[in-house]
């Protein structure tokens, strides 16, 4: 087994693409891989995708990951993968992995980036200095690929050892007296065991906690500052100038350093997309336009279409072959008003999903996603947390469950674990058949707007209720922030392609299976009630479930037993409220818009879309809360305040939009 790892947005994913001719989520931008992901490599073996990160002494969970796996993972050798463009920031953990003492490759990435900004690197002489193989590589291209594979085949334990790299004279002391105490059985590199003990490394700490009583250490090291009169910081910082030295020495053996004085494309378009003032405007305006793109000008005129099919030859289809086949009347209500209804309620709107999902990966593999967590992180610190947490709420807007679990990335606790309890508050994209379907029936001239509302919303409770974490429940911690702004790229119509597909084949996926099986319960629950079987849908259990719920909602405009019943339904996935809606009122997509004028007026359907934007999280989402914080009580919380938010804010809505409009 191979394990890869390098610093976030460094390529890493596009490697272990590019190494197993698998697709992983790539994004450009830090935060896309939050745990390990195993793969076949194309010449044998398997390799691992580590979370990236800056260094092997963790501060965030996915980080932990890291650390955890190098001592107890059973691999044979790495790949580091390194950012031609950015060796300065890049190098930090390549020395970290020299001193862990295990063969490794430097995948030197991003040579196309180094180049155009007159970075000429001398691979043989950084080879030479660094005593490993390097290669010179552009995974998202392929290239380099092939040599990379042929070294990864030829390695030798050249770091069994590993290489020492000498520190100013009171550190290496130190570091040789605790290597000399460490056990023989301590299956880490002692030295490289001795340095992170120094800096501080909970894992490497706890690790030789398994093998000895520590204390002994702490008595050396406590000695030593005394005698040296030095502090256990001033330690650390010979540690970091040690090793910014050993960067420094390589830099200028190694790179020709041709840039010229003009800015770069990059740093042009940074200083109007990152402005204080101009950054969320422009964020706000690009949403504005991903939704016209979706609703108004590609998505429906498309969704009309598919529409027609499912009700026209299709079900018409269907209908022939179960006549034909003499179908019992039981059998064709469930395939015709039950599952082709429901399923074909949902599909309608596959378009404006994977065209959502497209703009979503156009803007990620640009960069830009970056820019908006950078932009964001002014507005955050106000509201207790920092830009980074912004990350797993964007992630969010494809699927709460992904984003709960990018809040991993996020260095304090209490930030972590805001960011979880909030993520859910995202628009995700199994919301927006519902916002589709009353957007286009309640406000078919202004649908874009209504919708980004909706998602503007989401972000704006998020923050306010982080606010309100922040001084309430949790307690405040020191906060800090951290983003690599990457360089802005064409996307490559492969990786678009590929990236849109994985976002939006889960919704597919869930069409073939949760929304199918929840289509033909709703249906067994109209087709039959306390009369037995066939009854009138009025008389049936699905009837008599909703009509129970009916007067708790009724102040918010949608007090019949169909929206409840469609409510209950939502919380094992969102999409089965818009094909509990299909079946409940037994009319084809296209009229739908009809059947929900009867039933909503305009204020009581935005109620309504606000209300299923908040309520509880969908039940895949909670049970991954519920696996993130390790708390019963955080997951019912999570439930709890969702709901009584979203029932006092649709309250709100549909009680002061009557009175004003009425007035």
């Amino acid at each position: 087994m191979i394990a890869l790892l390098g610093n976030p947005n460094t390529g890493k994913t596009s490697l272990f693409n590019a190494l197993t001719d698998s697709y992983e989520y790539v994004g450009n931008w830090s935060g896309v891989t939050v745990d390990k992901k195993v793969g076949n490599l194309r010449k044998g073996g398997e390799l691992v995708d580590l979370p990236g990160v800056y260094s092997l002494n963790p501060v965030s969970k996915d980080e932990t990951v890291v650390s955890t796996f190098l001592i107890e993972g059973n691999f044979d050798s790495l790949i580091n993968i390194v950012d031609a463009s950015q060796l300065n920031r890049s190098l930090h953990l390549t020395i970290q992995l020299l001193e862990f003492g295990c063969p490794f490759i430097v995948g030197l990435n991003m040579a196309d980036v180094a180049q155009t900004r007159g970075i000429k690197i001398d691979v043989e002489k950084m080879a030479n200095f660094l005593q490993v193989p390097v290669r010179s590589i552009v995974a998202r291209k392929k290239q380099g690929i092939d040599e990379l594979e042929a070294d990864l085949i030829n390695i030798k334990k050249q770091q069994e050892h590993g290489q020492v790299i000498l520190y100013a004279k009171p550190l290496e002391a130190l570091i040789q007296k605790l290597e000399g105490i460490l056990p023989l059985d301590l299956p880490i590199n002692k030295r490289w065991a001795a340095i992170q003990y120094i800096d501080d490394n909970p894992v490497v700490k706890a690790e030789i906690q398994k093998y000895m009583n520590d204390e002994t250490m702490n008595e050396i090291v406590n000695e030593h500052m005394t005698r040296e009169n030095i502090t256990e910081e001033q330690l650390r910082r010979l540690i970091r100038q040690g090793r910014e030295k050993y960067i420094h020495n390589l830099i200028a053996e190694v790179v020709n350093d041709q840039q010229s004085g003009e800015k770069s494309s990059t740093e042009k378009i940074d200083k109007f997309v990152t402005h204080p003032v101009l950054g969320i405007p422009t964020f706000i305006a690009l949403m504005y336009l991903m939704f016209m793109l979706t609703f108004n000008w590609l998505g429906f005129p498309i969704s009309d279409l598919l529409e027609g099919v499912i009700s026209g030859p299709i079900t018409t289809g269907l209908e022939a072959g179960l006549t034909f086949i003499g179908a019992s009347a039981f059998l064709e209500s469930m395939i015709l008003d039950g599952i082709v209804a429901g399923v074909g309620g949902v599909l309608v709107f596959v378009p404006q999903i994977f065209i959502l999902f497209f703009f979503i990966s156009l803007l990620e593999d640009s960069g830009y996603m970056a820019r908006v967590a950078t932009v964001m992180d002014r507005l955050m610190q106000v509201m207790g947390l920092n830009g980074k947490a912004f990350i797993p709420m964007i992630i969010g807007f494809g699927c709460n469950v992904p984003g709960v679990m990018a809040a991993r990335t996020i260095e304090q606790p209490r930030e972590r674990l805001i960011t979880i309890l909030l993520t859910p508050l995202m628009s995700c994209s199994a919301r927006l058949p519902v916002y589709a379907l009353f957007a286009g029936a309640f406000f078919a001239q202004q649908q874009a707007f209504v919708v980004l509302s909706l998602y503007i919303l989401g972000v704006v409770l998020a923050l306010l209720m982080a606010k309100l974490l922040s001084k309430s429940m949790l307690k405040s911690e020191e906060s800090f922030f951290i983003m690599e702004l990457p360089p802005y790229r064409i996307p490559q119509p492969l990786t678009l392609w590929r990236s849109t597909w994985e976002k939006g084949k889960g919704f597919l996926r869930k069409a073939g299976t949760y929304i199918f099986a929840g289509s033909v319960i709703i249906w067994l629950l109209t087709y039959t009630g306390p009369g037995g079987i066939g009854v009138e849908m009025n008389d049936s259990f699905l009837a008599a479930i909703g009509g129970w719920f009916s007067p708790l909602f009724a102040p918010l405009g949608f007090g019949t037993w169909q929206a409840s019943a469609a409510l209950i339904t939502g919380f094992l996935a969102k999409e089965i409220v818009v094909a509990t809606m299909a079946i409940l009122y037994v009319v084809p997509e296209a009229s739908m818009h009809l059947a929900l004028s009867e039933a909503f007026t305009p204020i009581a359907a935005y109620s309504f879309m606000v209300f299923i934007l908040i309520y509880v999280p969908c039940l895949a989402t909670v049970a991954v809360i519920k696996k993130e914080t390790d708390s019963m009580k955080l997951t019912l919380f999570s439930m709890a305040y969702a709901f009584i938010l979203a029932y006092g804010l649709s309250f709100l809505i549909y009680q002061v939009g009557t009175i004003w409009f009425a007035g």
